[in-house]
Order: structure tokens, then sequence, then C-alpha cells
């Protein structure tokens, strides 16, 4: 006769959460001071704290980063700081100025390439014994 199994019990400190979880790693600034804050009322090494991490999808190095955040004062319930660089206002002028900067490099290039080509002609002509001659008026 083949065995039954039963579902095992559910320990009763585990309770699903009734509040809207948030998409994995999109938490509000207010949403980390919360959890932050209720992690922390827990001592360490307390089961309760996983099942804090647990039920809101987080890990112990959010849980750092956070704490970091609010030594720095960027977790403020305020707007996030975007990552990167911030924006600097453009202006026309020296927008204008590194275009013909880079075009007067280039031309400067190609004035040297065509320099060059020129003194290889010339001792080329040199080496030939041909003399470069310019056209006289009578040439044309």
């Amino acid at each position: 006769m083949a065995s039954k199994r039963t579902a095992p019990e559910v320990s009763s400190t585990v309770r699903p959460s009734t509040e809207a979880q948030p998409t994995k790693g999109t938490w509000t600034a207010a949403q980390k001071l919360a959890i932050i804050a209720e992690y922390e009322s827990y001592p360490r090494g307390d089961p309760r704290r996983g099942e804090l991490l647990r039920r809101v999808g987080a890990y112990t190095s959010h849980i750092s980063k956070w704490r970091e955040q609010c030594d720095r004062g960027t977790l403020t319930g305020q707007q996030q700081p975007t990552p990167g660089r911030p924006a600097q206002p453009r202006d026309p002028q020296q927008e204008e100025i590194a275009r013909l900067r880079a075009e007067n490099a280039r031309l400067q290039a190609e004035l040297d390439k065509a320099q060059f080509v020129i003194a290889i002609q010339k001792k080329v002509a040199t080496l030939l014994g041909e003399t470069a001659t310019t056209p006289s008026k009578h040439d044309r």
C-alpha cells in the first residue's frame, strides 16, 4: 500500500505579507527606511530578520547599502539622485568653437599629407633628372 504524503505544517511565525510588495529592487525611500527600522528592531541573529528580508524580497546587502545612504543623507524620502554626472548647461558658442577646432585639426592633417606627397614627388622628380617646371603664359 502506498503511503500518503501530507503537506508540511506551516510555522505560525511565518505569515504572508498583507502589504502590496514592490517589484523586486524598487523600493521608495520611505519603504527603505521602514524596512531598515523593522530590521534593526530585531536583535542580531533573530530569525525574524531573515523572514522580513524574504517577505520584502531584499538581501542583507540592501540593508547595508541603505544604511550607508542614510549615513550620507541621500536616503531622505525625497527625489533619489540620478546616477552619472550632472548635466551641464549647453553654450552654443563653445559648441561652435569645438566644431571649428575639430575642422581645423582635420584640415591641418589633410594639408600635412598633401605637403608630404608634394615633397616625395619633388624627390622622385629630382632622382629621375626631371626638373619641375611651371607652365608659362605661352604654354597655356
